[in-house]
């Protein structure tokens, strides 16, 4: 598992602190601007030197050394050029100016001791978010049953490595079952909903049999944790009663499909042979803690085909509604099949890059994505990822000096790999090169093996013999154009 941390924008009450903060770290450049003014001005006869002398000590309580620095700089600068200015130098003025040099030292040395100070507090902090994300999220396994799974978390709080999304996948009798929700809001009370959710889900996919009935468990969890009020969470107990998590919870068993029920969630997309498509709902449910507006029977599970080489990604709204600086929506879809080829950690690397390009750093809300790719039936990977992952392979030994034979005879030079997929999903290699013999290409196109891969640039300009490639004890066939 990936855990990657973004902070939000100003907004509320944050926003507002942060303005506060940015204002008191402007007043020690105020104050040397205050000064200067009034040493230009006809009232220069009043004495700025203790003002100045202030400045320092002011900055080193909102700034850090570098900070402090540039802030006693300035007033350093105002107290020598203005006392050149007026030829004012006597002894009031190097009072005043030794005055600032041990004010401005003292200073310096203060500031980067509260920093080295809360740079321990910090560390100590995220040690303990770390701890408490562990409990919470678990790293998903990157292996269950007939599926690979990958995940990737992004928490819109500053500094936070947990936040109001959630999800989990774990193998049972009955199959991969897997979970993604969003609680509504963020912080530790969505902290505190999203433990209750995923508790209930842990407890309830390996002993219940109907996917139905282990969303009704997280939804009775949910229920059970808002009905206890929470004086460290929030006071508004109406707007606590108002809570509810949206939530997908996904079972892949050993046919090639994929059950889902969707509690007011985005829909899962499935990547198939380089498309998207959305697993919409044919009944859509309101999200967990809004049972009451289900007014008929809910509808039962829904299924999906999920087929081999296929990839499916359960992600939050935190993904899809990320808005960029021109006010645009991040377009899933459009990215996940630019990245299709990808493995599945570049998968999710490139989609996690893109999602940070397009909204510039900063997150609105917290972010899931959990990546599953189905396997065929002997456990195996299929598709372009697999045969790109062994590409980088190291030749064999007979590979190496059958190469290095043919470079001392002075026939082969170079030649190329086009790895691809037949019909059957097997990758194979093509080999491209051109014969000495009226300068005729040829190909050989033999079973994908990493041991054969020298990964090289194809050169028309320097032609190979035909017997460059007389190891055909592999099963290759070769063909003369």
């Amino acid at each position: 598992m990936r855990s990657l941390f973004r902070s939000s924008g100003p907004s509320g009450a944050v926003g507002h602190s942060r303005v506060h903060f940015r204002l008191a770290q402007c007043v020690p450049f105020m104050i040397v601007l205050f000064a200067l003014g009034i040493e230009l001005s006809p009232a220069h006869a009043v004495i700025t030197g203790p003002i100045l002398a202030a400045v320092p000590a002011l900055a080193s309580l909102t700034m850090g050394p570098k900070g402090t620095f540039s802030a006693a700089t300035g007033a350093l600068a105002v107290t020598v050029t203005t006392a050149t200015l007026h030829q004012s130098w006597g002894g009031q003025v190097y009072s005043n100016l030794l005055s600032l040099l041990v004010v401005s030292a003292a200073s310096v040395t203060m500031s980067k001791a509260m920093c080295a100070r809360r740079q321990i507090e910090l560390d100590q902090v995220r040690r303990v978010a770390a701890a408490a994300q562990r409990v919470l999220l678990r790293p998903v396994p990157a292996r269950l049953g007939p599926v690979r799974v990958a995940s990737m978390y992004l928490a819109a709080e500053t500094g936070a490595q947990i936040g109001g999304d959630l999800y989990e996948a774990a193998q049972t009798r009955y199959g991969v079952r897997m979970i993604v929700g969003d609680v509504r809001g963020k912080g530790l009370p969505a902290v505190r909903l999203a433990a209750a959710v995923l508790g209930a889900f842990r407890e309830a996919v390996h002993y219940e049999d109907e996917l139905v009935e282990v969303v009704n468990h997280c939804a009775a969890a949910l229920k059970r944790e808002c009905a206890v009020p929470s004086a460290v969470d929030r006071d508004d107990e109406e707007d606590q009663a108002e809570d509810f998590v949206t939530a997908l919870v996904a079972q892949v068993s050993d046919g090639f499909v994929v059950q889902v029920v969707n509690r007011g969630h985005p829909p899962p997309l499935v990547l198939r042979q380089g498309k998207v498509e959305a697993l919409m709902p044919t009944s859509p449910l309101p999200p967990l803690g809004l049972e009451e507006f289900i007014t008929a029977r809910p509808g039962g599970v829904e299924s999906y085909p999920f087929m081999p080489g296929d990839r499916l990604l359960l992600h939050t709204d935190g993904v899809i509604e990320a808005r960029g600086p021109d006010d645009e929506f991040f377009n899933l879809p459009e990215a996940m099949e630019a990245v299709h080829p990808c493995t599945r950690s570049e998968f999710l690397e490139q989609l996690h890059q893109g999602l940070i390009r397009h909204t510039g750093g900063y997150l609105a809300d917290d972010a899931a994505m959990l990546l599953v790719e189905r396997l065929d039936e002997e456990g195996n990977e299929v598709g372009e990822a697999a045969a790109r992952r062994r590409l980088p392979g190291l030749p064999s030994l007979s590979a190496r000096l059958n190469r290095a034979a043919l470079h001392l005879a002075g026939g082969y030079r170079q030649r190329s790999l086009c790895p691809h997929v037949t019909a059957g999903g097997r990758p194979r290699v093509v080999d491209h090169g051109w014969s000495t013999a009226g300068g005729r290409p040829w190909v050989v196109e033999r079973p994908f093996r990493s041991s054969v891969t020298f990964g090289e640039v194809p050169s028309p300009a320097k032609p190979c013999r035909a017997a460059a490639y007389a190891d055909s004890a592999d099963g290759s066939r070769g063909l003369n154009r």
